[in-house]
């Protein structure tokens, strides 16, 4: 049974940095791409990196390039997404998601239709 964690969330105020985290389980976890989403409140759930197990290959949506870094820690099976210069604009939960391709899912795949795969989020929120 697939299987995610993700946590690391805080309130950190403008400016700051965190790091969350993404435990998997329950499957091949170099068989599959793992996605971070994020969703505020009001706003639609939106696609902001993505991972491809198999191969390291990134990508990153506008809004996060420069600032957020996503990896992998092969052997613990998680993903990590790190957030540095974060603004308030960044308040968010943000949700972990895993799908069953080597390669990453295109943006407009992943705004679409999100995972296949969900963990539970984590709490994100930015002071001014």
């Amino acid at each position: 049974e697939v299987q995610l964690q993700a946590s690391g969330g805080g309130l950190v105020q403008a400016g700051g940095s965190l790091k969350l985290s993404c435990a998997a389980a329950g499957f091949p976890f170099e068989d599959y791409a793992i996605s971070w989403f994020r969703q505020a409140p009001g706003k639609e759930r939106e696609g902001i990196s993505c991972i491809s197990i198999s191969d390291g290959s990134t990508n990153y949506a506008e809004s996060t390039k420069g600032r957020f870094t996503i990896s992998s820690d092969n052997a613990k099976n998680t993903v990590y997404l790190q957030m540095s210069s974060l603004n308030p604009e960044d308040t968010a939960v943000y949700y972990c998601g895993a799908d069953p391709v080597r390669e990453c899912p295109d943006f407009r795949v992943l705004n679409s239709h999100g995972a296949d795969y969900w963990g539970v989020g984590t709490q994100v929120t930015v002071s001014s």
